[in-house]
């Protein structure tokens, strides 16, 4: 009878729920260590593309566990490959592994007190974004699944990648170049998940959104030139600053009159002017430097097109010239529907229907959006915020904090979704 009761589950696919219960003890024992690899890399944070002792941590850690190791992989990026038993899919596990140029004000015994040149200047390093958390819970991962490569229909490939904060200047980095350089080949990889702790969402809450998630980054950078002339004569000139004004003006009304808002969000700020040097002269020149966010091609395309058409036309209209470049940073982190709705269970298995919520989209961005543009890929956010807590810290800041207890679901859900894709 038990015998007859074990293939009627492996025929409907409720293996899945036996080898959770296979994984129960082994979640809590590896809890601690998680945690220990956390508070570790925290204490001790390393900026974009110079990740050399993380890298060498994780190489070793993953080396130790007989996974296939790859290193130096867009600079700093380290690769593991585990293959299963069985043929079968392949499955990419993300986490990214840079810190910040951000002094930690906390009294966490495990602080950074780390200080390195940035730009030429000596600054503080934290972790301030929560990276060292999806590394820590990769690592995990990583161990659990080695252990049973009996219960893995196809290969499982863990990229820890750098510089997601964005390479130094004049330096390439990020999954960008991971992807450049083939990261997804090799085994070709079938779909990619990833996940982001999240300060103010409470451990143990698991948040998504299906399709745009996160925002695509463009950086615009606008030159205006007009006519210098004194600043008590302003008809014998043409004022770049006024232009200017003129522009940003301008450019609100692509967002607030002819992009359709219903369907998702758009932003455009200019966040730096630079122009003139004394009171009583109208410059000849100005710059604007700024970010556009979209969370749909098509709306990203229109926005383009307006721009650069709108930049110089205003411009023209008030007796001056101007020019506009528009730099891609990011893409839109796109959540595949299909691979959403197929992976959900996953997800409320291991932190039940409740703790499963969807959101809005967040116009901050990710550069996990160039793994998803080759392959179907899933990303979500995990609680990270100590229930009852009233004072929680936004990502980027000096008192940003995560609460460890909430890192044991982000294994759980990797692993889970892992197997649960591959055995389907």
């Amino acid at each position: 009878m038990k015998k007859l009761l074990l293939c009627i589950l492996i025929s409907t696919g409720s293996i899945t729920s036996i080898l959770a219960q296979d994984f129960e003890k082994e979640y809590k024992a590896i809890e601690p260590k998680v945690i220990e690899w956390r508070r570790e890399i925290h204490q001790n944070p390393e900026l974009s593309n110079r990740e050399f002792k993380t890298a060498e941590k994780i190489a070793k850690h993953l080396t130790s566990l007989g996974i296939e190791v790859q290193t130096g992989v867009a600079h700093t990026g380290v690769v593991g490959i585990l293959k299963g038993k069985k043929p079968g899919k392949v499955i990419a596990l993300r986490a990214d592994i840079d810190a910040l140029p951000v002094f930690e004000r906390n009294d966490l015994p495990f602080k950074s007190t780390v200080v390195t040149n940035y730009k030429g200047e000596e600054v503080p390093v934290m972790h301030a974004c929560g990276h060292d958390t999806h590394t820590a819970i990769l690592m995990g991962v990583a161990e659990i699944l080695s252990k049973h490569t009996d219960k893995i229909k196809g290969t499982v490939k863990f990229i820890f990648q750098p510089a997601e904060e964005g390479p130094p200047e004049g330096e390439e980095g990020g999954a960008l170049l991971m992807v450049k350089e083939g990261v997804l080949k090799n085994p070709d990889v079938d779909a990619i998940f990833g996940l982001h702790i999240n300060s103010q969402t409470l451990v143990g809450v698991i948040r998504y959104k299906s399709g745009g998630t996160m925002a695509a980054a463009q950086k615009f950078i606008i030159n205006v030139k007009g006519k210098q002339s004194h600043g008590a004569r302003p008809w014998s000139g043409v004022d770049p600053i006024l232009i200017s004004a003129k522009i940003i003006d301008g450019l609100q009304t692509i967002i607030s009159r002819e992009v359709e808002l219903t369907n998702e969000a758009a932003v455009i700020t200019v966040g730096k002017i630079t122009s003139g040097v004394r009171f009583n002269i109208i410059p000849e020149s100005a710059e604007m430097i700024g970010t556009i966010r979209t969370l749909d091609y098509d709306m990203k395309a229109l926005i383009n097109r307006r721009m650069e058409e709108m930049v110089p036309a205003l411009a023209k209209a008030y007796g001056g010239e101007a020019t506009i470049e528009i730099k891609d940073a990011t893409d839109i982190t796109y959540n595949d529907p299909d691979l959403v709705t197929q992976m959900l269970p996953s997800l409320n298995k291991v932190a039940g229907e409740n703790n499963v919520q969807t959101q809005k989209a967040v116009t901050g961005a990710e550069d996990f959006s160039y793994f998803q543009k080759e392959v179907p890929g899933f990303f979500f956010f995990l609680g990270g915020m100590t229930p009852g807590n009233t004072a929680s810290f936004p990502h980027h800041t000096p008192d940003f904090i995560i609460d460890d207890s909430g890192l044991l679901l982000g294994v759980k859900a990797l692993t889970e979704m892992s197997i649960d894709y591959l055995n389907k």
